[in-house]
C-alpha cells in the first residue's frame, strides 16, 4: 500500500494524541527536533505523529515520548481526560514557596480556563471561564442573566492553577477584586482584538465583565 503524503507545513495537529504531543511540548517551550532528539525518533516521524489523526506508534514509542515530554503514558494518550487534575500521589520532599506579584502576573497571562468565585443569593458559585489578561486585569465573556454576568459590581475571587501529575507539583493564582461590565464601544472593540480565544461554552456571550485586582497572591509546589 502506498504511504500517504505528508499534511502540508502549515497543517495542525488534527488527531488526539497529535493535539496531545503538541500542546506537551508547547507548554515545555520544546522544539519538535528536541522532543525528537529527547525521545530518540526522528523528528519527521514527530511530525507525523503530530499532524496525522491515525497514526498509532507503538507503546514503547509512546512511552519514550511520555519520559521526553514529562508526563505520563496515560495523559499523553488521553486516558486521565475525564479526571480531576492531581489524582497521584504527593512528592516525597515536596517544597511550598510563595510566588511575587510579578510571576503571578506571568503565570496568569498564559491564559486558558480560571475559576470564578460569585455570591449569588443561594450562596457562593465557582464557574471555569475562558479569559484574558488586559494590562493586569482580567476580562472575560459572558452572556447576561447567566452567574458570571451577576458578578458585575461585585466583589469576586479568580483562581488559575496548573498541575503536573506526573511529577507532583504545580501552582495556583488567586486573585482578589471587583468585576466590572465593560460597557464602552471602544473597550469592547479593542477586547475583542485581545481576546485569547472564544469562551469555549460556544452561544451569544457578548458581555464583557473586566476583574479590577485588588490582591494576587500565588504559591507554588515544587519536588
Amino acid at each position: 500500500m502506498a504511504t500517504p503524503p505528508p499534511p502540508p507545513p502549515d497543517s495542525r495537529p488534527a488527531g488526539d494524541l497529535g493535539r496531545r504531543l503538541a500542546l506537551r511540548r508547547e507548554e515545555l517551550g520544546l522544539s519538535r527536533e528536541e522532543t525528537a532528539a529527547r525521545a530518540g525518533v526522528a523528528p519527521g516521524y514527530l511530525r507525523y505523529l503530530e499532524e496525522q489523526p491515525t497514526a498509532s506508534p507503538g507503546v514503547h514509542t509512546l512511552l519514550r515520548l511520555a519520559d521526553a515530554l514529562r508526563t505520563t503514558l496515560r495523559e499523553l494518550t488521553g486516558g486521565d481526560a475525564e479526571l480531576p487534575p492531581g489524582p497521584g500521589r504527593a512528592a516525597r520532599n515536596p517544597g511550598f514557596t510563595r510566588l511575587g506579584a510579578q510571576e503571578c502576573w506571568t503565570l496568569l497571562a498564559t491564559h486558558g480556563v480560571g475559576r470564578l468565585a460569585v455570591n449569588t443569593v443561594s450562596g457562593p458559585v465557582v464557574v471555569p471561564v475562558n479569559y484574558t489578561v488586559v494590562h493586569r486585569s482580567i476580562v472575560f465573556r459572558t452572556a447576561p442573566r447567566t452567574v458570571t454576568a451577576r458578578a458585575a459590581g461585585s466583589r469576586v475571587a479568580f483562581e488559575v492553577d496548573r498541575v503536573d501529575t506526573a511529577f507532583s507539583r504545580g501552582w495556583s493564582v488567586l486573585v482578589h477584586g471587583r468585576a466590572h461590565a465593560v460597557t464602552d464601544p471602544d473597550d469592547v472593540r479593542r477586547l475583542r482584538g485581545l481576546a485569547h480565544s472564544k469562551p469555549w461554552a460556544g452561544g451569544r456571550r457578548d458581555l464583557w465583565i473586566r476583574v479590577e485586582p485588588r490582591i494576587v497572591t500565588g504559591r507554588r509546589i515544587t519536588v
